[in-house]
């Protein structure tokens, strides 16, 4: 399967490009995906006054909030990076995501407090939440449209690479070894994102034509001497229709800019309603939380594994689901995907859930299923939840969003994704010291519930749309 992502286009000549910018764009969100990791594995050491690497320890509500300190940065991020971009560009915005994501690892290793690591887990908030503004519009705009699902998708794959690598080097690498071995890679992404142009869609919004040709040229490797006459012709209609649409949006913007009525209109409200519920989907299904605080949820259940083993598992599991959604999401849509999504994350939440609730509350030997059953529904649920609601959720939002409100309105769904984070982790662990893991796992299946619902009944199918409609 893994070769059957790449075999319809991604690797022909004229895409090229666009893989290999992708691939160097989204270095940052491996980078952030090794922060998120980082924490499940570390937090029972740094709850434990006997185990814990720094010269302190934290309690239960000290880490809720250690957990839910990177959405307070995840909603600056969004906005801040939101306003970097539409005002100096897509280039200067993936540049500044290096720094937060840089002072991380040194606030890691210089700890002397909690409060460091609140301000590091911040820092993440920020390079998060910049990243979720910054490179799905950066890719969706170098993209060409019969390859824009997949590349997308690399924004997933790499962050739970990430995820998956941090599990391992929070489990098995002593704690200050960590920083220097991952500081250096946000610098290389920084070199990295020197080596291409700016979009050619940003180029003209500043009226830049001779420059936006140039760089849809690079995008679309249509600038050496095996450039036939169709590809030219190819060009030359994608460069046109650019220039229209930005020609037109420009006009509008100028004539009247951005006013309510832009967003109370039918389509508006539907897609930005569309995406909030999306965001519902991939916060309060729990699979946000299960990630920050999975290593916890294997303790309760008193899985025979050792809770950081499944972890790592389940680490792995994320990178499959994703490399399954890059297979299907340009050949079968995206709304198949969520409905799948949301259907299999809240069947597997409400199984999880059921054996908690036994091993928690009941006398019932489970001792037989123990070292297998609570990590296959862990695995269901993160392997469906990423084949849909977490690895689509960012290309609907891109293709549904009309184009006059798409930057705004972007801003305003990530900023409640950011605020539900929060509301999240910082809730959920509370939730699992109050209610039992039962009751947190059912209460995910229900949120499940009610996402699948809505996309049946109201998501619209957006596969090949122009992002110029």
């Amino acid at each position: 399967m893994f070769f059957n992502i790449f075999q319809t286009g991604i690797f022909e000549r004229q895409f090229r490009r666009q893989l290999l910018v992708t691939l160097s764009a989204t270095l940052i969100t491996f980078c952030h995906g090794i922060a998120l990791g980082w924490l499940s594995p570390m937090l029972p050491q740094l709850l434990s006054e006997k185990d814990t690497p720094l010269d302190f320890f934290i309690d239960v509500g000290q880490a809720s909030w250690l957990g839910a300190a990177i959405s307070l940065g995840g909603i600056s991020g969004n906005f801040s990076f939101s306003y970097l971009m539409n005002r100096f560009g897509r280039k200067v915005s993936l540049y500044a995501l290096a720094l937060p994501n840089t002072c991380i690892w040194f606030l890691f290793y210089f700890a002397q407090s909690i409060e460091w690591l609140y301000v590091a887990r911040v820092c993440a908030g920020l390079t998060g939440g910049g990243m979720f503004v910054v490179l799905p519009i950066f890719i969706g705009e170098i993209a060409d449209n019969s390859i824009r699902g997949r590349l997308c998708s690399f924004f997933t794959l790499t962050m739970n690479t990430g995820i998956m690598v941090g599990f391992i080097v929070a489990s098995h690498i002593p704690y200050h070894v960590i920083p220097c071995a991952v500081v250096g890679l946000p610098v290389l992404y920084l070199f990295l994102a020197t080596r291409f142009p700016e979009t050619p869609q940003q180029l003209l919004v500043w009226s830049r034509e001779e420059e936006a040709q140039r760089a849809l040229k690079f995008y679309r490797h249509c600038d050496g001497p095996q450039v036939t006459k169709q590809q030219e012709r190819d060009y030359q209609k994608q460069f046109d229709e650019m220039r229209l649409a930005i020609q037109q949006r420009s006009k509008d913007a100028g004539s009247v800019g951005l006013t309510v009525s832009d967003f109370c209109n039918k389509r508006a409200l539907k897609a930005i309603a569309t995406g909030l519920m999306l965001m519902i989907a991939q916060i309060f299904s729990g699979t946000f939380a299960f990630i920050n605080y999975m290593s916890n949820i294997f303790d309760a259940v008193h899985t025979q594994l050792d809770p950081n083993t499944n972890t790592i598992i389940i680490g792995a599991v994320q990178i499959v689901g994703t490399l399954a959604s890059m297979y299907l999401v340009d050949r079968y849509g995206r709304k198949i995907l969520l409905v799948v999504s949301c259907a299999g994350s809240g069947l597997g939440a409400a199984g999880l859930g059921l054996y908690a609730f036994y091993a928690e509350e009941t006398e019932v030997d489970l001792s037989a299923y123990a070292s297998w059953l609570p990590v296959t529904l862990m695995a269901l649920i993160i392997f469906i939840a990423n084949v849909g609601v977490v690895s689509v959720t960012m290309v609907v939002l891109v293709e549904l969003l009309p184009q006059k409100i798409r930057a705004v309105a972007t801003s305003i769904c990530l900023g409640c994704l950011s605020f539900f984070a929060f509301t999240s982790l910082k809730t959920f662990p509370l939730m699992m010291f109050h209610f039992g893991l039962a009751a947190t796992m059912w209460f995910s299946a229900s949120v499940s519930a009610l996402c699948l619902f809505y996309v049946v009944v109201c998501v619209e199918e957006t596969k090949g749309r122009s992002i110029y409609d």
